[in-house]
């Protein structure tokens, strides 16, 4: 198996003469193999372990375990320990993908300050099957069939070419000393089942499935590498980037909602599964308003384009301000003037900047995000107008909407940020007065006929 592991090595160029390596080590079978493989080559390596305290003393006793080994061959030792489970509530995850969030942010930084070249970690060739199988179980596209991979970014995988078979034969043979998660005999996860119950079925019908489906995976490999240049050739045609959110050709997607695999990748990204692609052919097919929702973004039809923006996490804020200093502090206000009218003063014409009456405006002022149901006196209109119908003049997207904010004294809406003061707080030949509040995008001079005093 060690000339069998150099050369897996060398072949896949997984590391480079003289790299250093951080071993990722749980204290079992698989890894501790690794960590001899490594060693026993002369590469200079470090050693890292995880433990999540999801086993109690178990936890304590498999860091133990490998801080001794890693003593004993005199390698550099590190470890961390997580409260995973207060972690995946935090989140909202499982907690198989809090533990996998933790490690891997933690390796990178182990790696990053230590110094090493890359992190080795000891999935083997049954693990790829196994995740191959269960992508095909949940749903998948091609990237998800194309298994485990053997190296990327910093990350290497050098055990992928050893069956579990081959892996068990050379613990033993070598009296490796090892650690058994309990966990991995049961069957209640998905991975175990597949590992003790169909996997053993599948080889009754072929005694290799384990090496034929390894062979499928790195064929479908091989047409994936292919299969993305298409799809981000065809993604620069159909996608491109506005302010927070991505706009889609519609009638580009139009000519491939017949192809599910295309739509699939194309839209993955976005956080598609692979059970909602009806979803998404009907909002593209859609009028305007229609929407979709995927795991982490909103998918929106309007007149021609899709908008896609990440969910928002932002929470809708209601800011009173008491005094202009205050409002200098909120979200998209830049600045907050109060200037004597004189002779010389002109109002800025620039829907970034809201001129108001100072002696209108009352403190303490509420900046909110608009709600169904507002209304306010268009600036140069004597009749109200809801602020719905006015987006609708405006041609203002369902996203940008959901982004916009209005200023409020005495409960009547002053500004619609960045878009139209009302009528009844503007500057008139009897104000002496003026406050002046300047929006994000408004640029470095006032768009006005003449100069303010300052």
């Amino acid at each position: 198996m060690f000339k069998a592991f150099l050369k897996y090595l060398e072949d896949n160029r997984l590391i480079k003469k003289d790299d250093r390596v951080l071993l990722a080590v749980s204290g079992g079978m698989d890894s501790m193999v690794m960590s001899d493989l490594f060693i026993r080559t002369g590469i200079k390596v470090g050693i890292a372990h995880c433990n999540f305290t999801l086993r109690e003393n178990e936890s304590d006793m498999d860091e133990e375990m490998v801080k001794e080994f890693a003593a004993k061959q005199g390698v550099p030792f590190f470890t961390a320990r997580f409260d995973t489970k207060a972690y995946a509530t935090e989140k909202g995850i499982s907690i198989q993908m809090a533990a996998r969030d933790l490690r891997y942010s933690w390796f990178e930084k182990v790696r990053k300050e230590n110094g090493y070249d890359a992190v080795a970690i000891a999935h083997n060739l049954n693990d790829n099957i196994e995740t191959l199988l269960i992508n095909l179980t949940r749903g998948t596209g091609i990237t998800g069939l194309s298994g485990i991979r053997r190296k990327k970014d910093r990350v290497i995988r050098p055990l992928l070419f050893a069956t579990r078979e081959l892996i068990e034969d050379y613990c033993r043979e070598n009296n490796l000393l090892y650690r058994e998660d309990k966990s991995n005999a049961e069957t209640k996860y998905t991975r175990n089942k597949i590992r003790h119950l169909i996997i053993p079925l599948l080889k009754e019908i072929n005694p290799s499935i384990e090496y034929t489906l390894n062979e499928t995976s790195e064929k479908l490999s091989g047409i994936n590498e292919i299969f993305t240049g298409y799809i981000e050739a065809s993604g620069k045609k159909i996608f491109r980037k506005s302010a927070g959110f991505v706009l889609a050709d519609v009638s580009r997607l139009n000519r491939l909602t017949g192809n599910s695999a295309v739509l699939y990748e194309l839209f993955r990204p976005f956080g598609l599964a692979s059970g909602t692609l009806n979803d998404l052919r009907n909002v593209i097919k859609g009028k305007t308003g229609g929407q979709m929702f995927t795991g982490t973004h909103r998918i929106i039809r309007n007149r021609g384009e899709l908008i896609i923006e990440d969910i928002n996490t932002e929470k809708k804020e209601i800011i009173s301000v008491n005094n202009p200093e205050e409002l200098r502090r909120c979200p998209q206000i830049v600045s907050v003037r109060v200037l004597n009218i004189s002779e010389k003063f002109r109002i800025p014409v620039n829907r970034q900047i809201a001129c108001l009456d100072s002696e209108l405006i009352s403190f303490p002022l509420t900046l909110r995000n608009w709600q169904h149901g507002d209304i306010f006196f268009p600036l140069g209109m004597t009749h109200k107008k809801k602020l719905s119908d006015y987006f609708i003049d405006r041609k203002i997207s369902l996203s940008a909407k959901e982004k916009i904010k209005v200023l409020e004294s005495g409960g009547n809406i002053v500004w619609i940020v960045g878009e139209r003061i009302d009528d009844r707080f503007k500057v008139t030949d009897k104000t002496k007065v003026a406050f002046i509040i300047k929006a994000q995008g408004a640029g470095r001079r006032d768009q006005s006929s003449g100069r303010s005093d300052e």
